[in-house]
């Protein structure tokens, strides 16, 4: 059976996250183990990430499942999705910012024109995926995702564009 999550929930991020990383909840469960010295049989962490009567995720358990799909192929690209669902239920936004290159980019004013582009071009995929989502009048968990995925995505190029602007800013106070 075929279980419905969906990707404002902490815990349902957490469980599908845990399910595509490589070796999936059964390997999550033998590095719990490993991590914790206290085993864990897969089904039980399924019944946590699933939120299940009477079972629960940890903090613990879910920093150490974060440790672990970051060390997994693929898994550094999702791992942290969890806490953006978490913070979103309280009202706040949590954003990854990649780092920037080493002394930051050659020609920072240019790096500003492109992240503009970019955010122009965020806009508009965020405003095309909520007019077909909201055409029904309804948006189902699916579509949430999508507009979800494209504000953060949009969050994250205006953090990236501030600190452009911030080095830009301070290079040319240094040249004159």
């Amino acid at each position: 059976m075929t279980c419905r999550t969906s990707a404002l929930n902490w815990l349902d991020v957490l469980y599908n996250s845990v399910r595509k990383t490589p070796g999936g909840v059964a390997d999550a469960a033998a590095y719990l183990a490993d991590r914790r010295g206290k085993t864990m049989h897969p089904e039980t962490l399924r019944s946590k990430l699933r939120g299940l009567e009477g079972e629960s995720v940890s903090i613990e358990i879910a920093e150490l499942l974060t440790e672990w799909m970051q060390e997994k192929a693929g898994g550094r690209e999702y791992a942290l999705e969890w806490m953006q669902a978490l913070a979103g239920r309280f009202g706040m936004a949590v954003d990854l910012v990649p780092p920037a290159p080493e002394g930051g980019w050659a020609d920072e004013v240019g790096a500003v024109q492109l992240k503009l582009l970019e955010i122009t071009t965020r806009v508009g995929r965020l405003t095309g995926t909520a007019v077909d989502a909201m055409e029904d009048r309804h948006i189902d968990s699916d579509e949430a995702e999508l507009m979800v995925s494209e504000a953060r995505a949009l969050r994250t190029m205006a953090h990236r564009l501030e600190r452009n602007v911030a080095r830009a800013a301070a290079k040319g106070r240094a040249e004159r």
